[in-house]
């Protein structure tokens, strides 16, 4: 007489533990999809097609869109933790009751973010125009600078002829001393240095001592970032 077959149902596992493996994938899905965008717009600008992006993250386009359904939403949240730095220097600068210190300060903050950290460099410099949301943001702390510009020149402590877009060119400079991380640090500390002293007017106290210099010379000048 032939034997009986049994049929066994299949073993899926711990239904908890399939759905943290799905979680984690979809976590690593985003992760890969914020690493991929942020390499691509700051190297190719802010117009790289969605489907580029997946492509080099390895994701699907669809799976890209239902992580992020636009590319406003994709841009904030790639750059979402560098804007609120630079906003939260802003609030400082605008909480402090001294008007020198509070733009001193803010000078000094963001051009050591800069030098410590390529990404907060990047989204403080590029414009992203098509990024409603990301130049509402932008636009916010523009003004804050704006502010932190003006009550110091209330206070008599900025030169009357300093507009705010000269942070711009501030920022600008910076940039280009810190190609170099070997030596970034301590150049930035020296232009900020040199800058906010020709800056000032009505300086009470004795000028406080210039940094240490950088270890440059003409053949270690740094290479321009690219991007």
């Amino acid at each position: 007489m032939p034997s009986r077959v049994s049929h066994i149902a299949p073993v899926t596992g711990d239904p908890a533990v399939q759905s943290s493996g799905l979680r984690s994938d979809a976590e690593s899905n985003r992760r890969r999809i914020l690493e991929t965008a942020r390499a691509l717009f700051v190297s190719r600008g802010i117009d790289v097609p969605m489907a580029t992006i997946a492509r080099h993250a390895g994701v699907g386009v669809a799976t890209l869109y239902r992580r992020f359904p636009t590319r406003e939403t994709l841009v904030t949240a790639v750059f979402s933790d560098e804007f609120a730095a630079c906003s939260a220097i802003v609030d400082d600068a605008l909480a402090d009751e001294d008007a020198w210190r509070a733009f001193r300060r803010t000078i000094e903050t963001v051009c050591a973010s800069q030098a410590q950290d390529r990404e907060f460099n990047d989204a403080v410099l590029s414009s992203f125009p098509d990024a409603v949301g990301f130049d509402r943001e932008r636009r916010r702390i523009e003004e804050g600078f704006a502010e932190v510009v003006r009550r110091a020149k209330a206070a008599g402590r900025l030169r009357e002829d300093f507009d705010v877009s000269d942070l711009s060119l501030v920022f600008m400079a910076n940039r280009g001393v810190i190609g170099d991380a070997a030596t970034a640090p301590a150049a930035s500390r020296r232009l900020v240095a040199h800058l906010l002293r020709s800056f000032e007017t009505g300086r009470a106290e004795p000028a406080r001592p210039l940094p240490p210099p950088a270890p440059l010379g003409l053949g270690r000048l740094p290479r321009t970032p690219e991007g």
